[in-house]
Protein backbone atom coordinates (compact mmCIF):
# COMPACT_ATOMS: atom_id res chain seq x y z
CA UNK A 1 0.00 0.00 0.00
CA UNK A 2 1.40 3.48 -0.75
CA UNK A 3 1.40 5.67 1.86
CA UNK A 4 1.99 9.75 2.01
CA UNK A 5 3.23 11.14 5.22
CA UNK A 6 2.31 15.54 6.17
CA UNK A 7 5.18 16.58 8.03
CA UNK A 8 3.68 19.66 9.16
CA UNK A 9 6.82 21.17 12.20
CA UNK A 10 6.30 24.22 9.70
CA UNK A 11 1.90 24.16 9.16
CA UNK A 12 1.08 24.34 5.89
CA UNK A 13 -0.91 26.39 3.62
CA UNK A 14 -2.15 25.31 0.00
CA UNK A 15 0.81 26.67 -1.98
CA UNK A 16 3.46 24.71 0.51
CA UNK A 17 1.38 21.50 -0.12
CA UNK A 18 1.91 22.13 -3.85
CA UNK A 19 5.00 22.75 -3.66
CA UNK A 20 5.85 19.38 -1.78
CA UNK A 21 3.77 17.38 -4.34
CA UNK A 22 6.21 18.37 -6.97
CA UNK A 23 9.16 18.39 -5.21
CA UNK A 24 7.87 14.80 -4.47
CA UNK A 25 7.35 13.64 -8.36
CA UNK A 26 4.55 15.23 -9.22
CA UNK A 27 4.95 16.37 -12.47
CA UNK A 28 4.50 20.07 -13.09
CA UNK A 29 3.17 20.39 -16.41
CA UNK A 30 0.19 18.43 -14.40
CA UNK A 31 -0.86 20.75 -12.33
CA UNK A 32 0.02 23.80 -15.21
CA UNK A 33 -2.80 21.95 -17.23
CA UNK A 34 -4.84 21.74 -14.36
CA UNK A 35 -4.50 25.50 -14.30
CA UNK A 36 -5.20 26.30 -17.74
CA UNK A 37 -8.63 23.92 -17.62
CA UNK A 38 -9.54 26.35 -14.86
CA UNK A 39 -9.41 28.83 -17.18
CA UNK A 40 -9.44 31.93 -15.00
CA UNK A 41 -6.88 33.53 -16.49
CA UNK A 42 -4.18 32.02 -14.14
CA UNK A 43 -0.64 30.17 -13.89
CA UNK A 44 1.91 28.48 -12.15
CA UNK A 45 5.10 30.18 -11.58
CA UNK A 46 7.51 27.45 -9.92
CA UNK A 47 11.09 28.31 -8.63
CA UNK A 48 13.53 26.39 -6.53
CA UNK A 49 14.34 28.42 -3.00
CA UNK A 50 16.47 27.37 0.09
CA UNK A 51 15.11 28.05 3.66
CA UNK A 52 17.18 27.65 6.40
CA UNK A 53 19.65 25.21 4.37
CA UNK A 54 16.82 23.31 2.87
CA UNK A 55 16.46 23.23 -0.79
CA UNK A 56 12.23 23.43 -1.58
CA UNK A 57 9.69 23.89 -4.35
CA UNK A 58 8.27 27.34 -4.28
CA UNK A 59 4.95 27.95 -6.00
CA UNK A 60 3.60 30.92 -6.46
CA UNK A 61 0.02 32.01 -8.47
CA UNK A 62 0.43 34.14 -11.49
CA UNK A 63 -2.85 36.14 -12.16
CA UNK A 64 -4.31 38.28 -14.99
CA UNK A 65 -7.09 39.33 -14.10
CA UNK A 66 -8.05 40.75 -17.31
CA UNK A 67 -9.18 37.38 -17.82
CA UNK A 68 -10.50 35.35 -15.02
CA UNK A 69 -13.60 34.51 -14.75
CA UNK A 70 -14.17 35.76 -11.03
CA UNK A 71 -13.93 39.05 -12.14
CA UNK A 72 -16.69 38.92 -14.52
CA UNK A 73 -19.63 41.35 -14.00
CA UNK A 74 -22.32 39.03 -12.58
CA UNK A 75 -19.82 38.22 -9.55
CA UNK A 76 -20.12 42.33 -8.42
CA UNK A 77 -23.60 41.85 -7.34
CA UNK A 78 -23.01 40.76 -3.47
CA UNK A 79 -21.04 43.80 -1.20
CA UNK A 80 -19.10 41.74 1.96
CA UNK A 81 -16.30 42.18 4.24
CA UNK A 82 -13.13 40.82 2.87
CA UNK A 83 -11.16 38.67 5.31
CA UNK A 84 -7.61 39.55 4.42
CA UNK A 85 -5.27 38.42 7.75
CA UNK A 86 -1.89 37.73 8.91
CA UNK A 87 -0.24 36.96 12.16
CA UNK A 88 1.39 39.81 13.90
CA UNK A 89 3.49 40.74 16.86
CA UNK A 90 4.66 42.85 15.73
CA UNK A 91 3.16 42.84 12.34
CA UNK A 92 4.28 39.36 10.69
CA UNK A 93 3.11 38.31 7.04
CA UNK A 94 1.32 34.60 7.10
CA UNK A 95 2.58 31.87 4.91
CA UNK A 96 0.88 33.10 1.40
CA UNK A 97 2.00 37.07 2.17
CA UNK A 98 -1.83 38.41 2.18
CA UNK A 99 -1.99 42.06 3.64
CA UNK A 100 -3.18 42.96 6.53
CA UNK A 101 -5.80 45.65 5.76
CA UNK A 102 -9.15 45.69 6.38
CA UNK A 103 -10.70 45.70 3.09
CA UNK A 104 -14.26 45.68 1.44
CA UNK A 105 -14.33 43.29 -1.57
CA UNK A 106 -17.51 41.61 -3.81
CA UNK A 107 -17.72 37.91 -2.56
CA UNK A 108 -18.20 34.74 -4.17
CA UNK A 109 -20.78 32.30 -2.84
CA UNK A 110 -20.11 28.83 -2.59
CA UNK A 111 -22.47 28.01 -6.01
CA UNK A 112 -20.19 30.00 -8.12
CA UNK A 113 -16.95 28.70 -6.62
CA UNK A 114 -18.45 25.07 -8.14
CA UNK A 115 -19.89 25.96 -10.95
CA UNK A 116 -16.51 27.05 -12.31
CA UNK A 117 -14.80 23.73 -11.06
CA UNK A 118 -17.65 21.90 -12.24
CA UNK A 119 -16.95 23.58 -15.56
CA UNK A 120 -13.41 23.00 -15.91
CA UNK A 121 -11.55 20.59 -17.75
CA UNK A 122 -10.40 18.22 -14.77
CA UNK A 123 -11.23 14.91 -14.38
CA UNK A 124 -14.34 14.13 -11.82
CA UNK A 125 -12.93 12.91 -8.90
CA UNK A 126 -10.54 16.20 -8.60
CA UNK A 127 -13.78 18.16 -8.84
CA UNK A 128 -15.21 16.30 -6.09
CA UNK A 129 -12.43 16.60 -3.51
CA UNK A 130 -11.56 20.25 -5.03
CA UNK A 131 -15.36 21.00 -4.07
CA UNK A 132 -15.33 18.75 -0.82
CA UNK A 133 -12.68 21.26 0.43
CA UNK A 134 -14.77 24.30 -0.13
CA UNK A 135 -17.58 23.00 1.08
CA UNK A 136 -15.50 22.57 4.36
CA UNK A 137 -14.06 26.08 4.31
CA UNK A 138 -17.95 27.32 3.78
CA UNK A 139 -19.31 24.76 6.60
CA UNK A 140 -16.36 26.64 9.04
CA UNK A 141 -17.27 30.24 8.32
CA UNK A 142 -20.86 29.74 8.23
CA UNK A 143 -20.40 28.46 11.91
CA UNK A 144 -18.26 31.09 12.85
CA UNK A 145 -20.71 34.10 11.67
CA UNK A 146 -23.97 31.83 12.73
CA UNK A 147 -25.75 31.97 9.64
CA UNK A 148 -26.16 29.39 6.29
CA UNK A 149 -23.37 28.40 4.44
CA UNK A 150 -25.51 29.51 1.17
CA UNK A 151 -25.32 33.17 2.58
CA UNK A 152 -21.43 32.70 3.09
CA UNK A 153 -19.41 34.88 0.51
CA UNK A 154 -15.72 33.77 0.50
CA UNK A 155 -13.25 35.94 1.00
CA UNK A 156 -9.66 35.67 0.25
CA UNK A 157 -10.66 31.94 0.06
CA UNK A 158 -12.04 32.42 -2.89
CA UNK A 159 -9.65 34.50 -4.31
CA UNK A 160 -8.08 33.19 -7.82
CA UNK A 161 -5.00 32.13 -6.08
CA UNK A 162 -6.58 30.33 -3.26
CA UNK A 163 -8.96 28.24 -6.15
CA UNK A 164 -5.89 27.73 -7.86
CA UNK A 165 -4.30 25.87 -4.37
CA UNK A 166 -7.06 23.44 -3.81
CA UNK A 167 -7.64 22.27 -7.59
CA UNK A 168 -4.31 21.76 -8.14
CA UNK A 169 -4.04 19.70 -4.65
CA UNK A 170 -6.97 17.30 -5.59
CA UNK A 171 -5.58 16.83 -8.89
CA UNK A 172 -1.90 16.29 -7.56
CA UNK A 173 -3.17 14.10 -4.59
CA UNK A 174 -4.85 12.51 -7.17
CA UNK A 175 -1.40 11.76 -9.52
CA UNK A 176 0.38 10.92 -6.75
CA UNK A 177 -1.78 7.89 -6.39
CA UNK A 178 -1.49 7.20 -2.26
CA UNK A 179 -3.77 4.83 -0.58
CA UNK A 180 -3.51 6.85 2.25
CA UNK A 181 -2.35 10.30 3.88
CA UNK A 182 -0.79 10.53 7.53
CA UNK A 183 -0.44 14.06 8.98
CA UNK A 184 1.59 14.90 11.87
CA UNK A 185 0.69 17.20 14.39
CA UNK A 186 0.43 20.68 12.90
CA UNK A 187 2.72 23.77 14.43
CA UNK A 188 0.38 26.42 14.06
CA UNK A 189 2.41 29.23 15.41
CA UNK A 190 1.39 32.33 17.75
CA UNK A 191 0.89 35.63 17.64
CA UNK A 192 -2.44 37.61 16.41
CA UNK A 193 -4.78 37.44 12.93
CA UNK A 194 -6.33 41.15 11.70
CA UNK A 195 -9.55 39.68 9.94
CA UNK A 196 -12.25 41.95 9.03
CA UNK A 197 -13.87 41.86 11.85
CA UNK A 198 -11.68 42.19 14.68
CA UNK A 199 -7.97 40.69 15.68
CA UNK A 200 -7.78 37.19 17.14
CA UNK A 201 -4.70 34.97 18.90
CA UNK A 202 -3.49 32.72 15.83
CA UNK A 203 -4.81 29.76 14.48
CA UNK A 204 -7.31 32.59 12.90
CA UNK A 205 -10.85 31.44 13.56
CA UNK A 206 -11.73 29.26 10.51
CA UNK A 207 -8.48 28.12 11.26
CA UNK A 208 -9.21 26.19 14.09
CA UNK A 209 -12.89 25.37 13.82
CA UNK A 210 -11.41 23.26 10.52
CA UNK A 211 -8.69 21.95 13.06
CA UNK A 212 -11.29 20.50 15.17
CA UNK A 213 -9.96 16.98 16.49
CA UNK A 214 -6.93 17.51 14.87
CA UNK A 215 -3.66 17.88 17.17
CA UNK A 216 -2.01 21.28 17.16
CA UNK A 217 0.45 22.63 19.07
CA UNK A 218 2.78 25.69 18.80
CA UNK A 219 6.52 26.13 18.73
CA UNK A 220 6.57 29.90 19.75
CA UNK A 221 7.42 31.37 16.67
CA UNK A 222 5.72 34.52 15.32
CA UNK A 223 3.39 33.59 12.28
CA UNK A 224 0.36 32.50 11.16
CA UNK A 225 1.78 28.97 9.99
CA UNK A 226 -1.14 27.08 8.84
CA UNK A 227 -3.97 29.11 6.54
CA UNK A 228 -7.72 27.97 6.19
CA UNK A 229 -7.11 26.56 2.96
CA UNK A 230 -4.09 24.51 4.43
CA UNK A 231 -6.13 23.28 6.96
CA UNK A 232 -9.17 22.74 4.74
CA UNK A 233 -6.65 20.42 2.39
CA UNK A 234 -5.77 18.93 5.44
CA UNK A 235 -8.76 18.05 7.05
CA UNK A 236 -10.48 16.65 3.78
CA UNK A 237 -6.89 14.45 2.26
CA UNK A 238 -5.24 13.25 5.88
CA UNK A 239 -6.84 10.11 7.02
CA UNK A 240 -5.31 9.96 10.64
CA UNK A 241 -2.75 11.67 12.92
CA UNK A 242 0.10 9.72 13.93
CA UNK A 243 3.78 9.21 14.26
CA UNK A 244 5.94 8.85 11.01
CA UNK A 245 4.80 5.59 9.96
CA UNK A 246 6.94 2.56 8.59
CA UNK A 247 7.31 2.92 5.22
CA UNK A 248 9.72 1.11 2.58
CA UNK A 249 11.57 3.11 -0.18
CA UNK A 250 10.73 6.78 1.05
CA UNK A 251 10.85 9.41 -0.92
CA UNK A 252 10.34 13.01 0.66
CA UNK A 253 9.64 16.55 -1.21
CA UNK A 254 9.54 19.74 0.42
CA UNK A 255 7.10 22.61 -0.10
CA UNK A 256 8.57 26.13 1.02
CA UNK A 257 6.59 28.82 2.65
CA UNK A 258 6.42 32.71 1.63
CA UNK A 259 8.97 33.17 4.22
CA UNK A 260 12.03 32.61 5.57
CA UNK A 261 12.60 32.45 9.31
CA UNK A 262 15.98 32.83 10.61
CA UNK A 263 16.92 29.23 12.52
CA UNK A 264 13.28 27.71 11.58
CA UNK A 265 13.02 25.73 7.89
CA UNK A 266 9.88 26.73 6.87
CA UNK A 267 8.76 24.31 4.68
CA UNK A 268 6.06 21.07 4.28
CA UNK A 269 7.33 17.94 4.09
CA UNK A 270 5.72 15.14 2.23
CA UNK A 271 7.38 11.58 2.45
CA UNK A 272 6.03 8.72 0.20
CA UNK A 273 6.23 5.11 0.12
CA UNK A 274 5.37 1.81 0.97
CA UNK A 275 3.71 1.07 3.87
CA UNK A 276 5.19 -2.43 5.57
CA UNK A 277 1.98 -3.15 7.10
CA UNK A 278 -0.04 -3.59 3.58
CA UNK A 279 -2.27 -5.97 3.51
CA UNK A 280 -4.17 -7.78 0.39
CA UNK A 281 -7.17 -5.92 0.84
CA UNK A 282 -8.09 -2.38 3.37
CA UNK A 283 -11.67 -2.42 4.91
CA UNK A 284 -13.90 0.33 5.76
CA UNK A 285 -17.48 1.39 6.15
CA UNK A 286 -19.65 2.98 4.16
CA UNK A 287 -23.42 3.85 4.32
CA UNK A 288 -25.56 2.53 1.59
CA UNK A 289 -28.73 4.61 0.44
CA UNK A 290 -31.44 3.09 -1.49
CA UNK A 291 -34.91 4.51 -2.58
CA UNK A 292 -38.39 3.40 -4.97
CA UNK A 293 -38.68 5.49 -7.70
CA UNK A 294 -41.22 5.91 -10.25
CA UNK A 295 -43.25 8.58 -12.02
CA UNK A 296 -39.74 10.33 -12.82
CA UNK A 297 -38.65 11.74 -15.81
CA UNK A 298 -34.94 9.79 -16.88
CA UNK A 299 -33.72 12.92 -17.87
CA UNK A 300 -34.41 13.97 -14.13
CA UNK A 301 -32.54 11.13 -12.45
CA UNK A 302 -29.54 11.73 -15.03
CA UNK A 303 -29.65 15.14 -13.03
CA UNK A 304 -29.91 13.59 -9.28
CA UNK A 305 -26.93 11.29 -10.51
CA UNK A 306 -24.57 13.79 -11.28
CA UNK A 307 -25.77 16.03 -8.00
CA UNK A 308 -25.25 12.96 -5.84
CA UNK A 309 -21.69 12.08 -7.41
CA UNK A 310 -20.59 16.50 -7.15
CA UNK A 311 -21.95 15.91 -3.59
CA UNK A 312 -19.31 13.40 -2.21
CA UNK A 313 -21.20 9.74 -2.93
CA UNK A 314 -18.58 7.01 -3.73
CA UNK A 315 -21.09 5.41 -6.10
CA UNK A 316 -24.48 5.45 -7.49
CA UNK A 317 -26.60 3.66 -9.55
CA UNK A 318 -29.83 2.30 -10.88
CA UNK A 319 -31.78 -0.82 -11.62
CA UNK A 320 -35.11 -1.37 -13.06
CA UNK A 321 -37.33 -3.00 -10.41
CA UNK A 322 -41.19 -3.77 -10.73
CA UNK A 323 -43.39 -2.35 -8.53
CA UNK A 324 -46.53 -2.65 -6.75
CA UNK A 325 -49.74 -2.43 -9.27
CA UNK A 326 -46.87 -3.38 -11.47
CA UNK A 327 -45.59 -0.04 -12.14
CA UNK A 328 -42.35 -0.07 -13.66
CA UNK A 329 -39.73 1.79 -11.52
CA UNK A 330 -35.87 2.80 -10.11
CA UNK A 331 -33.83 1.29 -7.44
CA UNK A 332 -31.19 3.80 -6.95
CA UNK A 333 -29.07 2.83 -4.58
CA UNK A 334 -25.52 5.19 -3.39
CA UNK A 335 -23.06 4.49 -1.61
CA UNK A 336 -21.22 6.90 0.56
CA UNK A 337 -18.93 7.78 3.61
CA UNK A 338 -21.16 7.93 6.84
CA UNK A 339 -20.74 11.30 7.49
CA UNK A 340 -22.46 12.38 4.51
CA UNK A 341 -25.24 9.97 4.40
CA UNK A 342 -27.65 13.27 5.66
CA UNK A 343 -26.97 15.58 3.25
CA UNK A 344 -26.90 13.22 0.09
CA UNK A 345 -30.57 11.62 2.19
CA UNK A 346 -31.80 15.38 1.62
CA UNK A 347 -30.74 15.37 -2.61
CA UNK A 348 -32.63 12.49 -3.03
CA UNK A 349 -35.53 13.71 -1.47
CA UNK A 350 -35.59 17.01 -2.98
CA UNK A 351 -34.89 15.86 -6.17
CA UNK A 352 -36.49 12.75 -7.01
CA UNK A 353 -40.54 11.55 -6.10
CA UNK A 354 -39.37 9.41 -3.17
CA UNK A 355 -41.39 9.01 0.03
CA UNK A 356 -38.87 7.03 1.94
CA UNK A 357 -34.96 6.73 1.75
CA UNK A 358 -33.48 3.29 3.15
CA UNK A 359 -30.35 3.44 4.91
CA UNK A 360 -27.88 0.48 6.42
CA UNK A 361 -24.00 0.29 7.45
CA UNK A 362 -22.30 -1.87 5.62
CA UNK A 363 -18.51 -3.23 5.39
CA UNK A 364 -16.42 -3.25 2.07
CA UNK A 365 -13.06 -4.28 0.88
CA UNK A 366 -11.07 -2.22 -1.30
CA UNK A 367 -8.13 -3.19 -3.22
CA UNK A 368 -4.89 -0.78 -2.84
CA UNK A 369 -4.95 1.83 -5.80
CA UNK A 370 -2.90 4.75 -7.35
CA UNK A 371 -2.81 6.18 -10.71
CA UNK A 372 0.39 5.99 -13.06
CA UNK A 373 1.03 8.74 -15.99
CA UNK A 374 1.74 7.40 -19.57
CA UNK A 375 2.01 9.22 -22.28
CA UNK A 376 0.48 8.71 -25.61
CA UNK A 377 1.12 10.01 -29.24
CA UNK A 378 -2.04 12.72 -28.70
CA UNK A 379 -1.37 13.57 -24.64
CA UNK A 380 -0.72 12.09 -20.72
CA UNK A 381 -3.21 9.93 -19.64
CA UNK A 382 -3.32 8.55 -16.26
CA UNK A 383 -3.71 4.83 -15.75
CA UNK A 384 -6.20 3.31 -12.48
CA UNK A 385 -3.71 0.35 -10.83
CA UNK A 386 -5.08 -1.96 -8.83
CA UNK A 387 -2.67 -4.44 -6.45
CA UNK A 388 -3.02 -6.88 -4.29
CA UNK A 389 0.24 -8.04 -1.85
CA UNK A 390 2.20 -6.10 -4.58
CA UNK A 391 1.13 -8.06 -7.58
CA UNK A 392 -0.65 -5.71 -10.04
CA UNK A 393 -4.83 -7.09 -10.97
CA UNK A 394 -6.31 -4.68 -12.62
CA UNK A 395 -5.35 -1.29 -14.89
CA UNK A 396 -7.18 1.57 -16.57
CA UNK A 397 -7.30 4.14 -18.15
CA UNK A 398 -9.03 7.00 -16.87
CA UNK A 399 -11.89 7.46 -18.86
CA UNK A 400 -12.05 11.83 -18.60
CA UNK A 401 -8.26 11.94 -19.58
CA UNK A 402 -9.21 9.90 -23.05
CA UNK A 403 -12.17 11.41 -23.37
CA UNK A 404 -10.73 14.88 -23.83
CA UNK A 405 -7.73 14.09 -25.67
CA UNK A 406 -10.11 12.28 -27.80
CA UNK A 407 -12.35 15.78 -28.34
CA UNK A 408 -8.86 17.51 -28.90
CA UNK A 409 -7.47 15.77 -31.28
CA UNK A 410 -10.69 14.44 -33.12
CA UNK A 411 -9.79 10.91 -32.66
CA UNK A 412 -11.82 7.72 -31.78
CA UNK A 413 -12.46 7.63 -27.95
CA UNK A 414 -11.30 3.85 -28.11
CA UNK A 415 -7.72 4.46 -29.91
CA UNK A 416 -7.12 6.91 -27.22
CA UNK A 417 -8.07 4.39 -24.87
CA UNK A 418 -5.83 1.39 -26.60
CA UNK A 419 -3.13 3.11 -27.08
CA UNK A 420 -3.06 4.37 -23.18
CA UNK A 421 -3.04 0.43 -21.97
CA UNK A 422 -0.37 -0.35 -24.30
CA UNK A 423 2.19 1.93 -23.15
CA UNK A 424 1.20 1.15 -19.78
CA UNK A 425 1.83 -2.56 -20.89
CA UNK A 426 5.59 -1.15 -22.62
CA UNK A 427 6.44 0.34 -19.01
CA UNK A 428 5.73 -2.93 -17.16
CA UNK A 429 2.72 -4.30 -15.17
CA UNK A 430 4.55 -3.43 -11.44
CA UNK A 431 5.23 0.19 -13.23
Amino acid sequence: MRIAYLDCFSGISGDMFLGALMDAGVSAQVLQDAVVALNIGAKLKISRVNRSGITATKVDVIEDVGRTQLSTPERQDSHTHEHKHEATVPEVETQTGISALHQHSHGRPLKKIKEIIRASGIGDSAKKTAIAIFQVLGEAEAKIHDTDIEKIHFHEVGAVDAMVDIVCAAVGVETLGADEIVCSPLNVGSGTVHCAHGTFPVPAPATLELLQGAPIYSSGLQAELVTPTGAAIVKMLAKRFGAFPAMKSPKAGYGAGSRDFPGHANVLRITVGESEAAARTSVDSITVLEANLDDLNPQVFGYVMDRLLEEGALDVFAVSVQMKKSRPGTLLTVLCQPDDSDKLSQIIFAETTTLGVRRREEQRQILARRWVEVNTQWGRVRMKVANMDGTVTNYAPEYEDCRRIASEHQVPLKSVMQAAVQQYLKQGTNH
